[in-house]
C-alpha cells in the first residue's frame, strides 16, 4: 500500500507493478522451492512428480500460504479458543486432540481443524511452541502441559496432530517423557522425520537439527527403544512437498505412512482427505 500510494501520482504503472510484486513475492519463493525439489530430490520420490504436478502443487500453495500466514496466524491466532468442557457425571469419555504447529507458525494454523472439532463437541488444545527460535528439545516442554491438561479433562490419552517440525517436537517430548501410553495416536503431516534437503539452507539451531544426517536426528532415532511404537504414528507426506524432501524423509519405519501426491507443504495440512481421515482416528 505504501509503495502504491508513493508512486501512483507520477508513475501509476510502477505503482501497480511494484505493489503486486511485493504482495505476490512469496509466490516466486514457493516456485523456487519446487524447482529445487525437482532438481535435487533425485530418484527418492515415488511417484516422481512431473512438471504438471509441480505446477498444480505450486498453485495450491499460493492459495493456502496467505490464508495461513497473512490472516489466521497474523490476526486470528486466538479466534478459536481451546475447548475443554467439563465431563458430566455418568457420560462416556470423549477423546481429545492436541495440535502442534511447525516452524514460523502459531496456534492459528489449526483454525479450520479446531472449528470442525468444536462443531462436534470434541475437546482440543492448540499449543504455541516456545521459545520460537529455540532448539527443538526446548520447545518440547510445552507439549507436556497440553497433554496433561487434556488428559485430566477427558480421562483419556489424546491424539496428537502435528505439522512439519511439530512432529519432531512431539517425538522429542515422547523421548523425554518415556511414557508412550500417554498418547493414543500421533499424526504427523509433512514432518521431516529423517531431515530435509531444504534445512541445509538454514543456519538456525532448529534448521541445523533438521538437516539430513544431523547429530540431533541421529540421537532421536538412536533413542527409538525408549520412544513409543511407531505403529501408533500416521505419517502424511507428499511427493510435491516444497519444504520436506525427498518424500520418504517424512515417513517412519513401522508407521502408517500415507502419501497424498501433488500437494505442497502448507496445503497438505488442509487437504480434505488428510483432515477427514485424521479426524476419523479420534
Amino acid at each position: 500500500a505504501g509503495w502504491a500510494l508513493f508512486f501512483w501520482p507520477a508513475h501509476p504503472v510502477v505503482a501497480a507493478m511494484g505493489a503486486m510484486a511485493i504482495l505476490l513475492g512469496y509466490a516466486w519463493v514457493l516456485a523456487l522451492e519446487l524447482v529445487l525439489l525437482a532438481v535435487f530430490a533425485g530418484a527418492d520420490h515415488a511417484p516422481r512428480p512431473g512438471w504438471g504436478a509441480l505446477l498444480r502443487a505450486w498453485w495450491g500453495e499460493v492459495l493456502a500460504f496467505p490464508r495461513v500466514f497473512f490472516w489466521r496466524q497474523a490476526f486470528r491466532a486466538d479466534a478459536v479458543s481451546d475447548f475443554l468442557p467439563a465431563r458430566a457425571p455418568g457420560t462416556a469419555a470423549v477423546r481429545g486432540v492436541v495440535f502442534v504447529h511447525g516452524l514460523f507458525c502459531n496456534r492459528g494454523f489449526w483454525t479450520p481443524w479446531m472449528r470442525q472439532l468444536l462443531a462436534r463437541g470434541r475437546p482440543f488444545m492448540a499449543v504455541n511452541l516456545s521459545p520460537p527460535w529455540g532448539d527443538i528439545d526446548a520447545q518440547a516442554q510445552g507439549i507436556e502441559v497440553a497433554v496433561q491438561r487434556i488428559t485430566d479433562a477427558t480421562g483419556l490419552a489424546p491424539v496428537l496432530v502435528c505439522h512439519s517440525m511439530g512432529g519432531l517436537v512431539v517425538r522429542s517430548w515422547l523421548r523425554g517423557a518415556l511414557a508412550g501410553d500417554r498418547i493414543h495416536r500421533v499424526v504427523t503431516i509433512a514432518t521431516p522425520h529423517a531431515g530435509t534437503w531444504m534445512a541445509r539452507l538454514s543456519g538456525s539451531v532448529h534448521g541445523i537439527q533438521m538437516r539430513r544426517g544431523s547429530a540431533w536426528l541421529a540421537k532421536l532415532h538412536g533413542d527409538a527403544a525408549a520412544a513409543p511404537d511407531y505403529s501408533r504414528f500416521v505419517c502424511w507426506y507428499s511427493n510435491t512437498d516444497n519444504m520436506v524432501f525427498p518424500a520418504p524423509t517424512a515417513t517412519l519405519p513401522g508407521a502408517d505412512n500415507r502419501c497424498v501426491p501433488g500437494v505442497a507443504h502448507v496445503a497438505l495440512a488442509f487437504e480434505p482427505r488428510v483432515m477427514r481421515e485424521t479426524l476419523a482416528l479420534v
